[in-house]
This record gives C-alpha cells, structure tokens and sequence, in this order.
C-alpha cells in the first residue's frame, strides 16, 4: 500500500505510540484518526497536525462507540483502509498478593481492553475494508496490532498482562489467513521496553536502570520506531500474519 493513501484509524493514537504512529502518517500526506478515551490530549493532537487528522472519543471495547468511530472516519476520509491499534493498559498485579486473589474484574478488565478490544477493532474495520477497492496486488486494508514481549516472557506480576498480549499474539495468523480472502493484511508487533506514557509514573532513575537491561541499545525504545515499523509494515505486502519483536534483543527475568 502506498502510505500517502492510507485512511487510517489509530487507537490509543493520543500518546505514546499511537501518537507516534499518528504522527508519522500525517508527516508523509496520510489521513489518521485518533481513536482515544482522552479527549484533551486527542482534540489538541488533531488541531496541532491539521485537516488530515481527527480526533474521535473512543471507548474500544464497545460495539457501538467503534461503530460510531468508523462511521466518523468514512464521513471525513471516505473510507478507511488502515488500522493500527495501540490501545492498552499494562497495570502489574500478582495473582495472589498480601490482600488476597487477584480480583477477577482486574483480570478481566485487562483482557477486555487488551484483546478483546483489538478484536473489536479489527472487526469492525475489516466490514468496512472488504469494501474497498483492491490495489494492484487485490490489497484492500492492513491490520496491525500491538502485542508485548511480555507475551513470551511474562514476568512475575504480569499474569493478567501478559494473557491479554498473549490473545493478541494468538489470533495473529488466523485472522491474517482468513482476511487473505478478503486482500486484508493483518501483522502483529511486539514491543519491549518503550519510553511510553505506562512508564511515566517511574522516575527517571528507574527508567534508566530499566534501559540498561536491553542487550543493544541499550535504552528504552522510541515511539516512532515503533511508528517507523508499523510504516513499513503499511508499504511491505509480503508482511502478513506475522508477530515481530522489536525489543533490542532483550529477554525478560522472571522479576
């Protein structure tokens, strides 16, 4: 796909890579809207980048909110051909701890927002992708999704987390293999440690010390080369049903 046609919708496109990912779109001529629950940050990521970008209060887990979404998206693009969902939470929690078991709902929630969000997402979308008309190789759309090492190296604590990215990681290749009759594409990625908005609430001091831990380079990673993976994956269409970990080579202990 030729990113300056991308129609896209990112989720969690407010901040961190999403963000990111938003940026780099609008950068090269592409159209994105920022699906994100915080209004504030999105309304004055959109005024900041201009007409090619929108901005749509979106709760992911919820049929008619998306709906709501796209529908907002075709209206403005006239269509919609790209979705790259960063939407997620990542709070820590053991399963059994000094207060007792987990809660469920903690669990739960988790799973919700993490997986069962990117479903929503990308089935919704899809509806709409088969739709389009095909380009040169009969692509019509590309999925990406955004799963975590944590997936294959969940840590203590990560239980919850670490399912929910798991789900993402598992659904990869079936939703790529059914979407291929409809000349959709449908990629995972899986980031390591990133300077994101989860690690905000760190001080730097630990921050750094979380850096270090990455075999080369070793720091934290950027979002925009996570956006700059994710632009590659949009023009590679070979790129399909495929999770790829972009963590400086670093395996996580199990604390």
């Amino acid at each position: 796909m030729n990113i300056k046609d991308c129609k896209a919708m990112v989720t969690g496109g407010a901040s961190g890579l999403g963000e990111a990912c938003v940026r780099n779109l609008i950068k090269v001529g592409a159209k994105a809207a920022i699906l994100d629950l915080d209004s504030a940050r999105g309304e004055k990521l959109a005024a900041e980048l201009g007409g090619n970008a929108i901005f749509v209060k979106t709760d992911i887990t919820s049929e008619e909110s998306v709906q709501s979404a796209i529908k907002i998206t075709l209206d403005s693009f006239g269509g919609v051909n790209t979705v790259i969902n960063c939407a997620g939470i990542g709070d820590p929690g053991k399963m059994l701890s000094k207060k007792g078991p987990m809660p469920l709902a903690v669990f739960n929630r988790m799973v919700q927002i993490n997986l069962v969000g990117s479903f929503n997402v990308a089935r919704l979308a899809v509806a709409e992708m088969v739709n389009n008309n095909p380009n040169e190789d009969g692509e019509k759309g590309v999925i990406i999704n955004t799963a975590s090492v944590a997936a294959f190296d969940g840590q203590i604590g990560q239980p919850a987390y670490a399912a929910s990215k798991a789900g993402v990681v598992g659904m990869t290749l079936p939703l790529a293999r059914e979407c291929a009759d409809y000349g959709i594409r449908v990629m995972t990625i899986a980031p390591g440690l990133f300077n994101t908005p989860m690690l905000d609430v760190l001080p730097q001091a630990a921050r750094d010390a979380l850096g270090k831990m990455i075999p080369f380079p070793s720091r934290l990673g950027r979002p925009d080369e996570y956006a700059s993976l994710a632009m590659h994956i949009i023009e590679n269409p070979m790129l399909n049903g495929e999770v790829i970990r972009l963590d400086g080579a670093i395996r996580m202990a199990a604390r």
